[in-house]
C-alpha cells in the first residue's frame, strides 16, 4: 500500500509517499480503507523535531491520527465491527495517512447516515480537541468567551460548541471570516495590535473565559482581560499556560470514540459545521501541508488516499 513516511526531522521536503507493507489487523483489531485522513498543525512539529522531548518520532515515521473508511478484514476477538462497516476513528501509531491501517477496535464508531467522508475523516482531532478545550473553561448563559484562532480547524469548532452552551461567543480572526463568524452566532474581532481593546468594546469590558487555539501570547492577552486562570485553557502555549496557572486541555483530554461519536452525530444533524477548506490526494501531501502551514486556513485540510 502507499503511506506518507518521513526518514529524518525537517521541513516539508522531508516528506515522502512510500510503498510499505500493508497491516494485518492483530487481536481486537480492524483494518480499514481510509477514504479520508485529516491533518493536523501537530504533525508539522512533530515532523520538524520541535516536539521531541513531548513525542519523539521514530524513523521511519508514519503520520496521522484522523480517519474514516470502509472496514475490509478483522483480527481475532475484534468487537463492534464487521467487514464492510463504514466507520470513523483514529489511531495513536501515527499511521492514518496511508491506504491502509489497523485500528483498535475501542477507537472505531459507526459513520453517521449523510455525513461526508472528509468531515468525517477529519472530526477526531480538531473535535475532541475543541470539546475539551470548551469543557476545560465550563461556559454557561450569561458568560463572554473569547476564542482565538476562532476561525480555524479546532476554534471554528470551539466557537459552536460554546454557543450551544448558550454562552456570547467573542471570535478572533481575520477579516475574510468575519462573515462566517456572523453567520454562526460569534462576534468577530479582527486579531493583532489592539485586540484587548476591540475586544472590550465588542463585550463591554467583562470577559469571563478564553480559549486560546493558537499560541502566540494569548494566555497573556487572556490574563490582561481580567479572566481567571483556571478558565482559561490553551491548546499551543504550555509554557505560558504553566507559569500563570491556566488549563491546557486538549485532544488527550477527550480522546474517546464516545466524544468522536457525539460530535460527529450533531455534524450529521447539521447542529455542528465541520468546514473543510480544501482535500488533497495523498500524492500530494507536502502540498497540503504547506497550506497547513501557512497559518490562514478556515476549516480543516483533508487527504484522501
Amino acid at each position: 500500500m502507499k503511506a506518507v513516511r518521513f526518514h529524518e526531522y525537517g521541513g516539508i521536503d522531508v516528506l515522502r509517499v512510500e510503498e510499505v507493507e500493508r497491516p494485518v489487523p492483530g487481536p481486537g483489531q480492524a483494518l480499514v480503507e481510509v477514504r479520508a485522513a485529516g491533518i493536523q498543525p501537530g504533525e508539522t512539529h512533530i515532523r520538524s523535531g520541535e516536539l521531541h522531548e513531548r513525542w519523539p518520532a521514530t524513523f521511519p515515521s508514519g503520520q496521522g491520527s484522523d480517519l474514516a473508511g470502509v472496514v475490509v478484514e478483522i483480527g481475532a476477538r475484534a468487537r463492534g465491527v464487521a467487514v464492510g462497516d463504514e466507520v470513523i476513528g483514529f489511531t495513536h501509531r501515527r499511521a492514518s495517512h496511508a491506504e491502509f491501517v489497523a485500528v483498535d477496535d475501542v477507537n472505531l464508531t459507526r459513520r453517521p447516515e449523510g455525513l461526508p467522508w472528509d468531515v468525517a475523516g477529519s472530526l477526531y482531532v480538531a473535535g475532541t480537541t475543541a470539546y475539551a478545550t470548551v469543557f476545560a473553561v465550563d461556559p454557561g448563559p450569561g458568560d463572554t468567551v473569547v476564542v482565538s484562532g476562532a476561525a480555524g480547524g479546532v476554534g471554528s469548532l470551539a466557537v459552536q460548541l460554546v454557543r450551544r452552551r448558550g454562552a456570547t461567543v467573542i471570535g478572533l480572526a481575520s477579516k475574510p471570516n468575519h462573515a462566517w463568524l456572523t453567520d454562526h452566532g460569534v462576534v468577530p474581532v479582527e486579531y493583532g495590535d489592539g485586540a484587548a481593546e476591540r475586544i472590550r468594546q465588542a463585550c463591554g469590558g467583562k470577559v469571563d473565559a478564553f480559549i486560546d487555539t493558537f499560541g502566540d501570547g494569548y494566555v497573556e492577552l487572556a490574563v490582561e482581560l481580567g479572566v481567571r486562570p483556571e478558565r482559561i485553557n490553551t491548546i499551543r502555549d504550555w509554557e505560558a499556560a504553566a507559569k500563570v496557572g491556566a488549563r491546557a486541555y486538549g485532544e488527550g483530554a477527550a480522546a474517546s470514540a464516545v466524544v468522536l461519536g457525539e460530535l460527529a452525530r450533531l455534524a450529521a444533524r447539521g447542529e455542528l459545521e465541520v468546514p473543510i477548506a480544501r482535500a488533497y490526494p495523498l500524492e500530494q501531501v507536502r502540498d497540503a501541508f504547506r497550506e497547513l502551514e501557512r497559518r490562514h486556513t478556515h476549516g480543516k485540510i483533508v487527504l484522501r488516499p
